[in-house]
């Protein structure tokens, strides 16, 4: 089985890198803070007895052969990038409960037919480039070559980042896996929501990852001032802006699974004695089904142009981004079932709103994820905490969910 105060060890050592004043921890893809951490994780996957290398895109991988060295792969991992100040859970958890399976395996003699890889993927996060999961997008072979001009707050192109990281551009598709080369890939991730709190129990299995939209709202008014304009003569944006989001959460709570979010919100001018002239916000919203997270779009689009009438100002969107939603394997999710219940754990099934880089692997291989209680459901925080013992849980999990997944032919 694997051994909890290794697993535990490990996580503490890597927290230490790229840690803040504060206690949070940045790690940005292409910096030397992450290619520390990758060294670092690289040094354990040699201690676990793993064949180690990075790809084309920087992916660290480290391989256990089969017993048909030719068989598809079992891919698990995670990332060790983080977000701005983020927790020590948030990506390494999965990398380094996957090292810990293989070593435990490796320790007791164990053979699988198929190859296990643990993967660390290069930027999941996409913090620093606003455009993350390259990693898992390079190794799909759907990462788009016009991705690379994306910049970094400092002009920095991720095309440049890879070079000064060592890393040649042109050579991304290298990183590419053919079709039937991997059999499943399996990531054990904090929950980083409150679900498996609420119902007291340490580990759940996914059902399937959300598909998600951004969209850019700009509200557009006209600025006058503050005082001697009366209420009744007011083309204010930003109220008709308030009612807008209002109409989001009441959309998003209408289906019971849909979640709507506006966490960025610009007001131009921005003076406290000016009706505002223009103000813009993003939402964020999400479900596991396409259908339902389309409707509620639909919806709050045709409230929001009535709002506009209403109002007498102008309302256009534009969509930054479209994410599907991605369904969890039968198999992957049967294995877990099964591992839960040799573990004496209700198997407890759970979506993820949050997006991981299982989405971009889902057209190359079957995907599927277990998740481990978060504590208060904080994460992307120095305050992220899953405990020692559900950590330990999570793996063991992982551990006979993928055995499982290797030993079959």
């Amino acid at each position: 089985m694997v051994q909890g105060e290794r697993l535990w060890r490990r996580l503490m050592e890597l927290g230490e890198v790229g840690k803040q004043p504060g206690g949070g921890i940045t790690r940005l893809s292409f910096t030397t803070e992450e290619r520390r951490a990758k060294d670092l994780v690289a040094a354990y996957m040699r201690e676990a007895g793993l064949s180690v290398y990075e790809d084309a895109a920087g992916n660290l991988i480290g391989r256990k052969e089969g017993t048909n060295p030719e068989a598809p792969v079992v891919l698990i991992g995670s990332h060790v990038d983080s977000v701005y100040n983020g927790g020590c859970f948030d990506g390494p958890l999965g990398v380094l409960a996957g090292i810990e399976v293989v070593q435990a395996m490796n320790e007791q003699g164990v053979k699988t037919h198929h190859p296990i890889e643990v993967v660390a993927f290069t930027d999941e996060e996409g913090a620093r480039f606003r455009f993350g999961m390259i990693g898992s997008r390079a190794m799909a072979g759907t990462l788009p070559s016009e991705a690379l001009n994306y910049c970094d707050a400092n002009g920095i192109s991720i095309a440049e980042a890879m070079r000064q990281a060592g890393l040649d551009p042109h050579r991304l598709h290298e990183a590419a896996r053919k079709p039937g080369t991997v059999k499943a890939y399996v990531e054990l991730h904090i929950e980083q929501g409150r679900v498996l709190e609420e119902a007291g129990l340490p580990v759940g299995i996914v059902t399937g990852i959300a598909g998600l939209v951004w969209v850019k709202f700009t509200v557009e008014g006209k600025a006058e001032h503050a005082g001697a304009t009366p209420m009744s003569l007011r083309r204010d944006p930003m109220a008709a802006a308030a009612q807008i989001i209002a109409v989001i959460e009441e959309e998003a709570r209408r289906t019971g699974t849909t979640v709507g979010t506006v966490g960025q919100l610009h007001v131009f001018p921005g003076g406290i004695n000016i009706i505002p002239e223009r103000v813009e916000f993003v939402l964020d919203l999400r479900d596991l089904q396409t259908e339902v997270r389309d409707q509620v779009w639909q919806t709050v689009a045709a409230r929001a142009q009535v709002i506009a009438k209403e109002r007498n100002v102008r309302v256009t969107t534009e969509w930054l981004q479209d994410m599907p939603p991605v369904l969890c394997s039968d198999e992957v999710k049967h294995a877990a079932e099964v591992a839960c219940k040799q573990l004496g754990y209700p198997p407890f099934w759970l979506p993820s709103g949050a997006a991981h880089d299982g989405v971009q692997l889902a057209p190359l291989c079957p995907i599927g994820m277990i998740f481990v209680r978060s504590q208060d459901g904080v994460s992307h925080s120095p305050a992220e905490w899953s405990t020692k013992d559900d950590c330990v849980a999570g793996a063991a999990v992982l551990y006979h969910t993928v055995w499982q997944l290797a030993q079959g032919q």
